[in-house]
């Protein structure tokens, strides 16, 4: 505004970019008008909404502030431009069509958990939606999952096929309801119906009640498919032992824990310990699953999270859950629905051929699913979120780039929990979790997921980023491609840019990247690394010392292999014979010492991850492992949070130097030869390890003068690690950078890469 004379007529044009559609922007923008008696138009466009607005210049000036401090609850507003143009004159304000064509720089909005005033009218027997299980408005239900093209209005939604019925179409078109331009709208009359469908896929003859048949089934110790928002879940009775046990025979998942879903806050907490920052997030729009400490006694089936303190649990997000859990009547476990690491089934053919073998029944509906999401993970870390999957109710929502990208840029991510990321300007776009890409089907989702969020924001990339591993199929797909230009980032210095990304900070700063392996700048692999790094760089200022992997890829699935490879180290070559793992493993460990020193088949590595397990088989956690992590994630389970005492590790050389893991294995044999419990061996590992951490960052504060330190990598989703690091740290005068937005794994690798890119990209 340019000050004008309060009672002056204007009228001002305004762009308004950000989330901002699909969120009830338009209805907020419609009320605040006519509230204020202001005369224009406002409309959805490819960049955001565009709105002209005339009345007197007070009221103008109040109207255009309120856009950003007013918004909706699920809007992002990141820029409001206002510029004036010509009175026309005219009165009453309009809500008009979408123009078609043009630069698209409008955002997706991820999808939101169903609201509280959907929820009234769900329970409502006077409610013409109550019991519908597809109840929504312009605050709550599918978004991203529904979007085929934008902008975002009904014919490019997979709604497009569901007219609306006279009663819908009154409350889209009444300014004051809140389901005004609501694209999903739909009722019982006019919108998505439930069918229940045999193993097979077929519909029973008669049809079955649906709902009603699915708890029934689930009760009597059945397992169903149930169609969510971003794909096929796999349901059965959590305290149902013989149904979780077929769950797992047939999903071929042996120990990985299952999530499970409670109907509210108040089931949840039967299950585990909730603190008031736990609930917040159980609560929230994203509703993802939270890891949360289960409580002993806990009404749960033992296969449902084996061995495992911890508990992922989450809280029912769409009007189905709410539907079907209030008539089960108990939490169930609610799994992605697919097999071993294939993507999860969207499509209804695809779901009936992959899962067939698994479901007794498919619990589906006729609304297609476009976009596939998993459900989210997080664990709670001060306070705030850690995540560790990001996915549905977050992606693919936008991160700031703290070094805007000159061109837009595709980064291809890396192998396991595999995500993509495209950027333009100061936006990068994280794609939801892929999956481990190691096979055709997930690979496939990769290479649409990419196609598809490319449509949408209307990028295409000119520099695309990869992993610098050459087998990953993310990079070959990088360096096949046309027309490119390409840049190559080392996975933990990815890493660490992942993290300072996350954080708004362009670096320097020491950078600790510990997780499973990377392909090192060096051709070796890497995993316990000191970086001195910025965005557009790094030094490789520190390392854990390697040492061999007996068998490559076999010492990943035998976690007792890289115990044989460090005891070998720590006691050099006169390991005692008396500790545990030697004896579980007397049958082959001679070969597998005689394979680590003739270095055949054993390549060197200074993984963090490594030596975790190398530690959890000293410790009796597992020898051998069926899912990625699993041995580490033991061990911290297994730590006695009470314990304060650490193992000594001494930094070897100056700068760069090494940190000995052969002096914390040592001292953990010891400990056990000693007697020592299990529990306090991990925990004096896990605080030897924080100490030593801290110990090197310390020393490169010295030689390097840098006050920062961003901790990423996989091996810091263990909380108890992060947090005696982080304490270390602060003790020591750091500013410690951890992640809050993106997991600090490799869903997060994504990111760091188009971060890098940019930066390099800027520097020409």
């Amino acid at each position: 505004m340019d000050g004008g004379r309060a009672g002056e007529r204007v009228r001002t044009a305004i762009r308004v970019e950000g989330t901002v559609q699909g969120v009830g922007f338009r209805p907020f923008v419609y009320g605040l008008a006519t509230r204020l008696g202001l005369d224009g138009l406002v409309g959805n466009d490819e960049r955001g909404v565009f709105i002209e607005v005339e009345g007197a210049s007070a009221l103008v000036g109040e109207f255009t502030a309120a856009l950003r401090d007013g918004a909706p609850p699920l809007a992002a507003v990141e820029r409001v431009a206002a510029v004036p143009v010509p009175v026309t004159g005219r009165s009453g304000f309009a809500v008009v069509p979408s123009p078609p064509g043009g630069r698209r720089r409008a955002l997706v909005t991820p999808d939101a958990a169903t609201c509280a005033d959907c929820l009234r009218e769900l329970d409502d027997p006077a409610d013409r939606r109550y019991g519908y299980p597809f109840v929504n408005c312009t605050n709550c239900g599918p978004r991203f999952t529904i979007v085929t093209d934008l902008p975002y209005d009904r014919p490019n939604t997979t709604m497009a096929g569901f007219a609306m019925c006279g009663d819908c179409e009154r409350e889209y078109r009444d300014p004051a309801d809140r389901r005004f331009h609501a694209q999903p709208v739909c009722c019982p009359a006019c919108g998505p119906r439930l069918r229940l469908l045999g193993p097979d896929g077929r519909e029973p003859a008669p049809p079955p009640a649906g709902l009603d048949e699915a708890a029934a089934l689930l009760r009597a110790g059945a397992v169903v498919a149930v169609k969510g928002l971003g794909g096929y879940h796999l349901a059965a009775v959590a305290a149902c032992g013989p149904a979780v046990a077929a769950l797992r025979a047939r999903k071929r998942r042996e120990d990985k824990p299952f999530a499970v879903m409670a109907a509210d806050p108040e089931a949840a907490r039967r299950l585990c310990e909730v603190d008031e920052a736990a609930e917040r997030l159980l609560t929230g729009a994203a509703r993802p699953i939270v890891l949360l400490r289960r409580r002993p006694g806990a009404r749960l089936a033992p296969r449902v999270a084996p061995g495992d303190r911890w508990l992922g649990v989450m809280l029912p997000y769409t009007p189905l859950h709410h539907l079907l859990l209030r008539r089960v009547g108990e939490p169930i476990v609610l799994t992605s629905g697919n097999l071993g690491d294939e993507p999860i089934a969207r499509d209804d053919g695809e779901a009936v051929a992959r899962l067939g073998g698994v479901a007794d029944a498919f619990l589906t509906h006729d609304r297609p699913i476009r976009a596939r999401a998993d459900d989210s993970v997080v664990r709670v870390f001060r306070g705030g979120p850690l995540p560790i999957r990001r996915s549905r109710g977050y992606a693919p929502r936008p991160l700031p780039l703290p070094r805007p990208a000159p061109r837009p840029v595709l980064a291809c991510g890396a192998e396991l929990k595999h995500t993509f990321c495209l950027a333009r300007g100061g936006q990068a776009f994280v794609s939801p979790h892929v999956g481990d890409l190691e096979n055709h089907e997930t690979f496939r989702s990769f290479t649409e997921g990419v196609a598809h969020l490319r449509r949408l924001l209307g990028v295409t990339p000119r520099l695309v980023a990869h992993d610098l591993h050459p087998e990953y199929l993310s990079t070959k797909y990088a360096l096949a491609l046309e027309g490119v230009d390409r840049t190559g980032v080392q996975h933990h210095h990815a890493h660490v840019a992942s993290c300072l990304a996350d954080n708004g900070v362009a670096g320097p700063v020491i950078g600790v990247a510990f997780d499973g392996l990377g392909y090192g700048s060096d051709g070796t692999l890497w995993g316990g690394e000191f970086l001195v790094a910025s965005l557009a760089g790094f030094e490789r200022a520190g390392h854990l010392a390697t040492v061999p992997m007996p068998g490559g890829a076999a010492a990943v699935r035998q976690p007792w292999r890289m115990a044989a490879a460090h005891l070998d180290a720590a006691y050099a070559g006169d390991v005692p014979g008396d500790l545990a793992v030697v004896r579980r493993n007397a049958g082959h460990w001679e070969a597998v010492v005689a394979l680590a020193r003739r270095g055949v088949n054993a390549p060197l590595t200074s993984s963090a991850g490594r030596l975790f397990d190398a530690v959890a088989a000293l410790a009796g956690v597992r020898d051998v492992i069926t899912y990625e992590g699993q041995a580490a994630a033991g061990l911290e389970r297994l730590a006695d949070e009470d314990e304060r005492d650490g193992y000594g590790c001494r930094l070897a050389g100056g700068v760069p130097f090494t940190v000995p893991g052969a002096e914390l294995v040592r001292a953990a044999a010891e400990d056990l030869r000693a007697g020592a419990a299990p529990g306090t061996v991990a925990a004096r590992f896990h605080n030897g390890l924080a100490a030593a951490v801290a110990a090197g960052c310390e020393r490169l504060r010295e030689a390097r003068g840098l006050g920062t330190v961003a901790l990423s990598g996989g091996v810091f989703q263990n909380v108890l690690l992060l947090g005696r690091t982080v304490a270390l740290l602060e003790e020591r005068g750091f500013a410690v950078l951890t992640h809050r937005r993106v997991p600090p794994g490799d869903g997060g690798i994504s990111l760091g890469q188009a971060a890098v890119a940019a930066a390099r990209d800027r520097l020409g």
